[in-house]
């Protein structure tokens, strides 16, 4: 295979502009919302050349959040705690603070998004 196995991921919202303004506090980014015949989608920055998937938020009746069901996304950091400080404030909950996976791994913590999503986050340091 000539590239990585994850090449896309959809975040199930049910307020996209609730989901928007979280997501944007919590990564310093600024996503964009297009409507596809009722579907909403958000997107997330995307580089081309950079490694990593990309993805969006998603509106539509067929997707559901999840706190504890399903895919784990894995955002990435230069350091976890840099959004995990943020992720209250714009109105998520972590569940899980800044804990180590191993020396060689590094560190992960996990939170629910406005949405009631469960995602992580991991960085080395």
């Amino acid at each position: 295979m000539e590239h990585n196995m994850i090449g896309w991921f959809e975040i199930p919202v049910n307020d996209m502009d609730r989901a928007k303004a979280f997501y944007n506090v919590v990564f310093n980014i600024n996503i964009q919302v297009q409507d596809f015949g009722g579907v909403l989608m958000g997107w997330f920055p995307f580089t081309e050349g950079k490694s990593g998937a990309s993805g969006s938020l998603i509106k539509h009746e067929a997707y559901q959040s999840s706190d504890s069901q399903g895919i784990l996304i894995y955002f990435s950091s230069s350091d976890v705690s840099n959004e995990l400080g943020r992720i209250a404030a714009a109105g998520g909950r972590v569940v899980q603070p800044k804990t180590q996976i191993s020396p060689d791994i590094g560190y992960m913590a996990l939170f629910i998004d406005t949405e009631g999503n469960r995602i992580a986050l991991h960085s080395r340091q």
